[in-house]
């Protein structure tokens, strides 16, 4: 048993390092090699101790310090702060992506942006139907593997679609468009249309919520598959915008009478208390399903992540947010500059936690700088895989079990439209948008106030040369039926309504 182990590893190394080496297609080759190994591997570990069920929750746009547990005043937010309380926070992970869909990609391909097969927003643009997900490696572990929430990295009559990729069932949007409506006319179910009849009238009212129908997809999921692995994939849309959420809510109930100061919005008055609702409804929903692991006896046995999915929005009240997602709530003062949308440290820095009862040490912080690409080389060892060949992640378990050495990266790499960023332990460097080359020492200035490329020039040419040698040139996925995807692309105009300034 033990040699078959090994045996499996020493060959998922060489084909990393042959890929390495190699260009794109080549490495798709081994890529579906790994997909055998996998195989073997469960076939060879089947006596192996049990695998662990995986639950990872995103939420979209949520901020660095969006959480009553770091001593914000205006948040509520228990579960979180429990999970927290109960595992490891990260102070040091960063999105893979500044934005929605590259951001995603990056998560469940497992690569940095300057290998993704999606690096802007476009809603329904696709990955290639090649790209191997972190859903599909736990498929051929033997996991069943669920999405609810927002794909957002093919839509409709694309490559991209999740039951392509891994996913047994994926319910919700598929499309970043279709998803700014919490009432939409229908949700997606593995490519077909569930409809909801009511909605569709009013970006803010409708008969059925979506948020309230995908965590209950989530829930039968966790059931239906208590006995075996699973994977629940939970890439929720809140508190991104547009801000809808039901009257009779309980998290609504505890917002929707805030004074005056609370009145602040962009396109309603509400907007502010309907964001901290919402923030307060998925932390309940949370709790929900963490009483429900108790209570199906395997909440021992699940690990939880708890992240956002890119830097914070300054929403509601310039220039730091009326909840301020990148402001310490403990000093009052802006930490990192930027946000949502660009690659300053506040447009990348997010929550990150994780929770593993008996397995990590509760309360515990650490610095380790990680970010998305980590994600899939450590749930395959946490699913008893070797190492995925074609990755530029790094496994976290030796952080999250305090057990063993913890590789670092040799260096981050992020790109966005005409943008490129470097982290290189606390060095940080940006060819901008204007074509100029900024670096800041975050030993000294977290913030990224002062430029001092002139005075480092070695440390620019050699940040200069990784960000030139971490770009290849892209190879999008395919769009197989343009009408399909454009119709959860669309969008009409909300139906704004008096009482919803109230």
């Amino acid at each position: 048993m033990l040699k078959s182990r090994i045996t499996v590893s020493w060959i998922a190394a060489r084909v990393q390092a042959i890929i390495f080496h190699q260009n794109n297609s080549i490495g798709v080759f081994f890529m579906r090699q790994y997909l055998l190994l996998i195989f073997f591997a469960s076939v060879f570990n089947c006596q192996a101790a049990e695998k662990p069920n995986i639950i990872y929750l995103m939420l979209d746009e949520w901020g660095y310090y969006e959480m009553s547990g770091l001593g914000h005043e205006k948040i509520s937010t228990p579960t979180f702060d429990r999970v927290m309380a109960e595992g490891m926070r990260f102070t040091q992970c960063l999105a893979g992506g500044p934005v929605c869909g590259p951001t995603r990609a990056s998560l469940m391909t497992g690569k940095h942006l300057g290998h993704t097969s999606m690096r802007s927003n476009g809603g329904a643009t696709p990955i290639r139907a090649d790209d191997v997900t972190i859903a599909q490696l736990l498929k051929q572990a033997g996991y069943a593997t669920g999405g609810f929430g927002k794909w957002g990295i093919g839509g409709r009559g694309t490559s991209g679609v999740p039951e392509k990729h891994g996913f047994d069932i994926f319910y919700g949007y598929y499309d970043q468009v279709h998803a700014h409506t919490y009432y939409p006319p229908y949700l997606i179910r593995n490519s077909e249309e569930v409809i909801l009849p009511g909605n569709g009238h009013s970006f803010y009212e409708g008969k059925h919520y979506a948020q309230d129908l995908i965590f209950d997809e989530a829930v039968s999921f966790i059931k239906r598959n208590a006995d075996k692995p699973f994977f629940c994939y939970l890439p929720w849309t809140p508190p991104h915008g547009l801000w809808g959420i039901p009257d009779d809510d309980p998290a609504w109930l505890e917002f929707k009478d805030k004074d005056a100061s609370w009145d602040f919005g962009q396109q309603t008055t509400r907007d502010a208390r309907v964001y901290a609702a919402m923030l307060k409804m998925c932390d309940r929903q949370l709790g929900d399903i963490m009483k429900l692991l108790k209570t199906l006896k395997i909440d021992d046995n699940t690990i939880i992540f708890l992240c956002g999915d890119n830097g914070g929005q300054a929403y509601f009240q310039k220039p730091n947010g009326f909840f301020g997602p990148n402001v310490d709530p403990r000093t009052g003062k802006r930490v990192f500059r930027g946000g949502k949308g660009q690659l300053y440290e506040g447009g990348l820095r997010i929550p990150f936690m994780v929770r593993w009862p008996g397995r990590i040490k509760a309360g515990t912080t650490t610095e380790h700088l990680c970010y998305f690409p980590d994600i899939m080389p450590t749930v395959a060892e946490l699913a008893g895989l070797p190492k995925p060949p074609d990755t530029d992640g790094i496994t976290l378990l030796p952080t999250l079990l305090g057990r063993g050495q913890q590789q670092q990266h040799d260096y981050l790499y992020w790109e966005a439209t005409n943008w490129q960023s470097v982290r290189y332990r606390n060095w940080r460097w940006h060819l901008t948008t204007k074509k100029t080359v900024e670096l800041y020492d975050l030993s000294t200035d977290i913030s990224e106030t002062t430029n001092v490329a002139a005075k480092h020039p070695e440390m620019v040419a050699k940040l200069t040369k990784l960000a030139e040698s971490a770009h290849t040139p892209i190879r999008s996925g395919e769009i197989y039926d343009r009408a399909l995807m454009d119709k959860d692309h669309s969008k009409t105009k909300p139906k704004m309504k008096k009482k919803l300034n109230k």
